[in-house]
């Protein structure tokens, strides 16, 4: 079994991907079909000969072309027949119309009428025929029907305007949904085509997709990085806004990762490639972005159940039209006929199911462009639903490097030797708070490296013991000290006054008596207690925080951050537990973690949330939505933007339904012509495309 993706130009709605679908169904060997209406792409999975599915695609009026084939030079005609054709038809309408007002005879009208007829709606007559072969009566076989009609009734000037004004539509509506591909294909442009390698010696310059991982590449100032690497000299400032969003450049020295796309500021970089092209975090973002159209949100599965059924149901009423007043009542039949043409036109769903795709494809690329991977519309759209907001603490509410805030002693000896004792002991654990104490040394430039070990013992949960040149020391929490009966009213005083602050207290002493205590804390982001306001002000009922900590500490982090509600003292794999309880409580809880640790509840929550990860594969496959950067901020705008484009979707939906229902009346009630129900249809699917796009331009001033 293979898997190909094939563009297909002349793809525009969602009835011709019904008539694909249909068409691939008859074949052997189609095991998946994915569709992109938005990219005109078609992705399928299958175990039968490419040969005949391209035979299959072309027999229902599709030229699907492959990868390979986009870059291929096209002739002035292939670029510009719908616009020649369109341009042709318009000018015979108005000769012929102006021609008309000159009482001409029909003689000469009707050759000039039956040219722009053809030339409008030759491409459209192809498509229809196939289509109805195929047993399928999309709107390129109800335009069709309906000219046909107006002619054999006598109608020429009105099958050449049905025809005229349907293809300066789908001229119209290629065009925009045009802006939208530009617009996503504008994400990955920004990386540059060709990379400066060092090879044998040498630099030279090859294009990118030639790079193999391990190879060392060169970036100057004022050049764009060309692929995902590992800094191994210089030191430089990186704008990384096209993958994290974030206006304030970031800094870059030897160790640091560095992503395609970014933009070097100052200094020289030379990286280590540590990602093929095709695997680069902006490639990554590029390719969820453009699958997640597939992932349908709930109101798109609506509005395509509602036209599944809206086409035929019209159908079968123009049908009616035309019979019981003629059979019944014996009703001229010209009339009720054209009356029933006008409904054929009216069937057409068009505007209705672009309505959806072409505006969460617009907030999913708003999105992407501002650090937001969305997963797909049904994530876009539950996002703007969500009641409750779950956050992991460390690293999410707070900064998630411990750092020692203060250091006490408890007799005659001081903060520095403290310090140095803590490390000498802490040196060979592997706990995260012993990496806060380490770097104060560093930082302090306490030297600690000089002790000799007779015994090393880690206790579990609590602590650690170490006997250094003769002496045993003590290293551990309040349970740890307990157990060895060196605690003391005073410390237990001291102890608590910590907790209350919301600090965790590392005990330093031997096993005689305590010697002093460190002061750590995790860091609250300076942000955060805006961003929970934030996050109210966008119609959050409940912030909530779910840690490990203990209940003191997550009270001092509630309380500085403005979280609503708390539940401390939960093991990792509660969480989910937890998360649920959450859900029958408020319904719609989104999780906020960091999309490895936390991937139980991030897939328990109705939308899972990972921040701070850029180019961590494991993170970008586990959550629903990724904040590409370590800001929170950009949260309260997911939420904003979420909202926006729902709201442009069902204003979207309201003006597609309206102008039909306005239609059907009037079309029944003789008060409208062809050519003005196919421009109001028309119109309206033009009017909901431009107003999707809208969600490209949204910004929050939250």
């Amino acid at each position: 079994m293979q898997t190909t993706i094939f563009h297909i130009d002349d793809l525009c709605c969602g009835d011709e991907e019904i008539l694909i679908r249909k068409k691939l169904e008859a074949l052997d060997g189609i095991h998946e079909t994915s569709f992109n209406l938005v990219l005109r792409k078609l992705t399928l999975s299958y175990s039968c000969s490419q040969e005949d599915i391209i035979k299959a695609l072309r027999d229902i009026g599709f030229e699907p072309r492959l990868h390979y084939e986009l870059d291929e030079p096209k002739t002035f005609w292939q670029r510009h027949n719908h616009l020649a054709s369109t341009v042709l038809s318009g000018a015979a309408l108005t000769t012929g119309l102006a021609l008309s007002r000159f009482g001409i005879a029909e003689t000469i009208l009707i050759p000039i009428f039956l040219v722009s007829v053809i030339s409008g709606g030759w491409r459209i007559a192809v498509k229809g025929f196939k289509a109805g072969k195929n047993l399928s009566l999309d709107m390129n076989v109800l335009m069709t029907l309906a000219a046909l009609g107006a002619m054999a009734i006598g109608k020429w000037e009105e099958s050449a305007a049905v025809m005229f004004l349907f293809t300066v539509a789908n001229l119209l509506e290629s065009n925009s949904m045009a802006r939208t591909r530009k617009a996503m294909r504008s994400l990955m442009d920004v990386s540059p085509p060709t990379a400066c390698v060092q090879r044998s010696g040498l630099e030279c310059i090859v294009k990118v997709e030639e790079v193999a991982v391990g190879e060392k590449i060169f970036i100057r100032p004022g050049e764009r990085i060309p692929l995902d690497g590992k800094v191994l000299a210089g030191d430089s400032t990186v704008d990384q806004a096209p993958i994290t969003g974030e206006s304030i450049p970031a800094r870059k020295k030897m160790g640091d990762a560095v992503y395609a796309g970014t933009l070097n500021e100052r200094g020289t970089l030379e990286v280590e490639v540590t990602m093929p092209y095709a695997d680069t975090t902006l490639a990554r973002i590029v390719r969820m972005v453009e699958e997640a159209q597939s992932e349908r949100a709930p109101v798109q599965n609506f509005v395509d159940r509602f036209a599944h059924y809206y086409t035929p149901s019209v159908l079968a009423f123009a049908v009616m039209v035309v019979l019981i007043p003629t059979l019944l009542f014996h009703a001229p039949f010209g009339l009720w006929f054209y009356r029933a043409l006008v409904l054929l036109v009216i069937a057409c769903p068009c505007a209705l199911v672009i309505s959806t795709p072409v505006t969460i494809v617009s907030g999913l690329t708003n999105a992407a462009r501002r650090g937001i991977l969305i997963k797909g519309g049904r994530h876009l759209e539950e996002l703007g639903r969500i009641k409750a907001i779950a956050f992991d603490k460390t690293g999410t509410l707070t900064k998630g490097t411990p750092r020692v805030i203060d250091v006490i002693p408890l007799n005659s000896i001081s903060p520095r030797e403290i310090i140095r004792l803590a490390c000498a002991v802490e040196a060979k654990s592997e706990h995260h708070l012993a990496g806060a104490v380490l770097r104060k040394a560093y930082e302090e430039k306490i030297p600690f490296d000089n002790a000799t070990y007779q015994h090393f013992e880690t206790v579990a949960g609590r602590g650690v013991k170490a006997k250094i040149d003769g002496t045993t020391y003590i290293i551990g929490n309040h349970a740890l000290i307990e157990e060895e009966r060196i605690c003391s009213p005073s410390v237990e005083r001291e102890l608590q006054r910590l907790e209350a602050a919301g600090k965790t207290a590392v005990i330093v002493g031997t096993e005689h008596e305590p010697l002093g205590i460190i002061a750590i804390a995790d860091e609250v982001r300076a942000d955060s207690h805006d961003i929970i306001r934030s996050l109210h002000s966008e119609g959050i009922q409940k912030a909530i925080m779910i840690t490990g900590d203990n209940e003191t500490t997550a009270r001092a982090i509630s309380l500085a951050t403005g979280i609503d509600e708390f539940h401390a003292g939960i093991l990792p794999g509660e969480k989910a537990r937890r998360v649920n309880l959450l859900k029958e409580r408020y319904g719609s809880v989104a999780m906020v973690g960091d999309g490895i640790n936390d991937a139980p509840a991030l897939a328990a929550s109705t939308v899972g949330i990972a921040m701070g990860i850029a180019g961590t594969g494991v993170a970008l496959e586990t959550a629903d939505v990724v904040l590409m950067s370590d800001d929170l901020s950009r949260l309260p705008y997911a939420m904003a933007l979420s909202k926006k484009t729902l709201s442009i979707i069902r204003q979207n939906i309201a003006i597609a339904i309206l102008t039909k229902l306005i239609f059907l009346g009037l079309g029944v009630f003789g008060a409208a012509t062809l050519w003005m129900a196919l421009l109001a249809d028309d119109g309206a699917a033009l009017v909901v495309i431009l107003n999707g796009l809208r969600a490209l331009r949204f910004k929050w001033n939250g």
